[in-house]
Parts: C-alpha cells; sequence; structure tokens
C-alpha cells in the first residue's frame, strides 16, 4: 500500500486504484499504532477518480527529518576525498567501520519540499550535490512501519572544509526532499534499487545506482540508534545514507531536474531553484 499526503486529503493506492483514507491529522495517523489497518480499512470502500499527482504534497508535518551518514562504500570514499586537506578524511574511514553509526539532524517539516517542488543549494556554496537515500518511517515505539524517498542535498565543499560544518552543510531551507508516497511495509529486498538522474536544459548530465545490498548497516539497526536517548511523538523520518555520488568536477545548476527512482515507492523528482 502506497499512502499519500495530498491538497485534497489522504489517499492508499492498491494495485492501481486510489480509496480515501479517512483521517483528520497527517501527525495523528502517522503516530498512530495501527497505521496499517486504518490505511487497510480505506479499501473496504469504492475506490475514487478524484486523486490528482498534481497535489501531492511531501509526506511530512510535524515530523523531524534525520540522516544517516557513511553508510555505503561508496560515500565514505567521497567523503574522505573531499576532506583530507582539512585533516578529517580518517574520520569517515573510522565511522564506517565502528559500531555506532553517524546520525545528524536533517529538517524540520517546514524545511521539506515535496514532489515538484523546488531544492535550494546554498547561496555560499560552490559544490553541490543531492543525495538520494532510501528513507524510514518510524513509529513513536521506534518501530519501521514505512519507507519513501529523500533527496538530501549536500553543500560538499562546506562539509570538505572541516567536518565540523556538517550541520551549515546540510542544514537549511530546501535542503530536503521527501516523496512522492510512502510504502507502507517494514522491510524491503535487499536487490531493491535506487537510481539517480540529473538532467540539465533537458539532457542526462549525470547518472547512476546502486541498491540496498550495498548499505552496510540494517535499517532496524539504524532505527534503534536513533531512539537512543530521544523519543518522537509524532514519530520521524530516517534518511538511510547515499551511495551514488557524483564525480568531483559535478556541481548542481539553477534548474537542473533531480530525479530519483526507488523500486517499489516510486519517483521523486524536483528542480534546483
Amino acid at each position: 500500500m502506497k499512502l499519500y499526503r495530498t491538497t485534497k486529503g489522504v489517499f492508499v493506492e492498491e494495485d492501481g486504484k486510489h480509496y480515501v483514507v479517512a483521517a483528520a491529522d497527517w501527525d495523528e495517523l502517522l503516530s498512530s499504532a495501527d497505521l496499517h489497518a486504518r490505511v487497510r480499512a480505506a479499501l473496504d470502500h469504492k475506490p475514487v477518480t478524484s486523486f490528482d499527482p498534481a497535489t501531492i504534497l511531501a509526506p511530512v508535518v510535524s515530523q523531524e527529518v534525520w540522516a544517516a551518514g557513511v553508510t555505503y562504500y561508496r560515500s565514505r570514499s567521497a567523503r574522505i576525498a573531499e576532506s583530507k586537506d582539512a585533516g578529517g578524511g580518517d574520520f569517515y574511514d573510522r565511522v564506517y567501520a565502528a559500531e555506532r553509526p553517524e546520525l545528524f539532524f536533517k529538517a524540520t517539516g517546514r524545511r521539506v519540499v515535496g514532489p515538484g517542488s523546488a531544492v535550494r543549494v546554498r547561496s555560499d556554496a560552490k559544490w553541490s550535490v543531492p543525495e538520494p537515500e532510501l528513507t524510514l518511517l518510524i513509529n513513536p515505539v521506534g518501530a519501521i512501519v514505512g519507507f519513501t524517498i529523500g533527496n538530501d542535498m549536500s553543500s560538499r565543499d562546506i562539509e570538505g572544509e572541516n567536518p565540523l560544518y556538517l550541520p551549515q552543510a546540510k542544514i537549511y531551507d530546501g535542503s530536503c526532499a521527501l516523496g512522492p508516497c510512502i510504502l507502507l511495509s517494514d522491510e524491503l529486498p535487499s536487490k531493491t534499487a535506487i537510481q539517480l538522474e540529473i538532467a540539465r536544459e533537458g539532457k542526462t548530465v549525470f547518472v547512476g545506482s546502486t541498491t540496498l545490498a550495498e548499505l552496510k548497516r540494517e535499517p532496524k539497526e539504524l532505527a534503534k540508534f536513533l531512539f537512543r536517548d530521544n523519543s518522537f511523538p509524532q514519530g520521524v523520518f530516517l534518511m538511510t545514507g547515499t551511495g551514488i555520488v557524483p564525480g568531483d568536477q559535478f556541481t548542481l545548476a539553477s534548474r537542473d531536474a533531480i530525479r530519483i527512482c526507488i523500486d517499489g515507492i516510486g519517483m521523486l523528482e524536483n528542480y534546483v531553484a
């Protein structure tokens, strides 16, 4: 089942058909202990024809968005390369091999954009990239209840200058996109593919792919660490890291189109403001 938040209400998609979900409050729905059952109850009614993809919103209101770093070998290598002149390269190698993952705050709900909306690059950054990431929806008791697509916009030059600048490289208005839906499930197969395409003036300038088999840390492990001494009454989204990093000579430009596809979830498309 795919759950959508739209300007016209909440819908669930099953076998290509859409149904209205009885939910007056998105936060209450996502944090409910019987989320799957409540959404599945909508399938007992007739499907509707009023679902309009143009009305889809980001699937977040009051939830925080967090992120995990250095969870793929490709990300580890890129971070070591970008920060070696600052003396921080060894940090990333140690994090990749450590028991404790890197977890950091990414966005509040108001900073998140949905499908078709503009993501931003920092005005003081010279080297910016998208990071396509499988994103977990975790309920208030720490259980994974769904998945969505995330774009963790990043300023590589700022983070590379000094690893302590990570919050400035990662957290700013329009630095996070989520959507288009939440796939209600607690697990995805390791063969699940993640694909990234960046187009400029209608021409593809970058394409890359990976699978969840390359993810070093299990999603449940990441969720467990996030909930250590933390509480999330409305649930929380957790980005699981990226295994696709454009080359060092690439940086995003205004009006670039960013398309991220994950098997079973769909496509999240945004453009650069």
